[in-house]
């Protein structure tokens, strides 16, 4: 009985050195963004190959099997964190388990353009004003974005961040999730999606996002402005003339408004725009890559959020007055 025992200690002494080596090993993180975010909701497997993914661990296994271990699976709590890059796998989990998170949040929703999205961040004091004043170009160039204007570029969604959290660090991860968002939906889209690069998916996206009331339309709708731009006919997309009119625009659509040229007015000119005109959800996105095949041309609001179709110019007019012309 005491060989048996001497003999399972033995087995168990290089066991307790592996874990306490990994335990207490810092992690010597190697990247510039030292923040992670849990979800709700996500099981410890999920959150061990998001710090693979983020480059945090080098694989899940170790941490999964520890966390187990110590029995704190279940224990876990969403949140974002910000690491020292000299953490320990042991830090890093009782940060998650102590619920060291972050001390404020905020919330960019689907639909709002830059200019909605930078008043929010600056209204929010919790964040680090580093930007003055907030010009689309400059915040561009500091985010990394490789287009002009940083429009539509930022995923819709709410983050949650530390003390001291500058405005371009907010900005750089809400653009690092909508490249994440873009690129995977991309990599899996249909083959009715007839875009150049990704960029010109997001701009479709984007005015899918502006057009649509209901979710259940987006992709008919979709489905719409692909058919026309097969057809070369010209998308005829009031949002796009709104965004293109910028402070001229006065709250209510006029024929003159249509005809002004803009390089975002889509009745003046043909194709898509030169970028997004606001901030396109998970829904639109998709949608943009989906479209659903229609001989349909033509769409009126119902005034309930909903459209009524049409497949001609003849059906869209008789639907014009039903709906719109009181």
């Amino acid at each position: 009985m005491k060989k048996w025992l001497i003999r399972l200690i033995i087995l168990f002494i290089p066991i307790l050195v592996w874990i306490v080596h990994f335990l207490i090993t810092p992690l010597r993180i190697n990247k510039s963004d030292l923040s992670i975010e849990i979800e709700p909701g996500c099981s410890l497997k999920t959150i061990a190959f998001q710090l693979v993914d983020e480059k945090i661990l080098n694989e899940p296994w170790r941490f999964i099997i520890l966390t187990k271990a110590l029995g704190q699976s279940r224990k876990l709590r969403p949140g974002n964190y910000n690491l020292n890059p000299n953490i320990t796998p042991y830090q890093l989990l009782k940060s998650f388990v102590d619920g060291r998170a972050t001390e404020g949040s905020i919330t960019f929703i689907e639909g709002q353009d830059l200019h909605s999205m930078l008043e929010k961040i600056k209204a929010n004091d919790s964040i680090k004003k580093t930007m003055k004043p907030y010009d689309t170009k400059a915040i561009a160039i500091a985010v990394g974005i490789p287009y002009e204007s940083a429009e539509g570029q930022f995923f819709p969604d709410t983050y949650y961040f530390s003390r001291n959290t500058t405005d371009i660090e907010i900005l750089k991860r809400a653009y690092k999730a909508m490249q994440k968002k873009l690129n995977y939906e991309w990599a899996h889209r249909s083959e009715e999606a007839p875009y150049k690069n990704s960029y010109e998916a997001l701009t479709m996206a984007s005015i899918i996002e502006k057009e649509t009331g209901k979710s259940i339309e987006a992709n008919l709708i979709s489905g719409v402005f692909i058919h026309r731009l097969s057809i070369n006919m010209k998308l005829q997309s009031d949002p796009t003339v709104i965004y293109g009119l910028g402070k001229k625009f006065t709250g209510d659509i006029t024929k003159k408004d249509l005809i002004t040229d803009t390089p975002y007015n889509t009745y003046t000119r043909e194709g898509l725009p030169p970028g997004p005109i606001t901030m396109p959800g998970l829904i639109s996105i998709r949608a943009a890559l989906h479209p659903t095949k229609t001989d349909t041309l033509y769409f009126v609001g119902k005034g309930d959020g909903t459209h009524y179709f049409s497949a001609n110019l003849n059906e869209h007019n008789n639907a014009v007055r039903k709906y719109q012309i009181k």
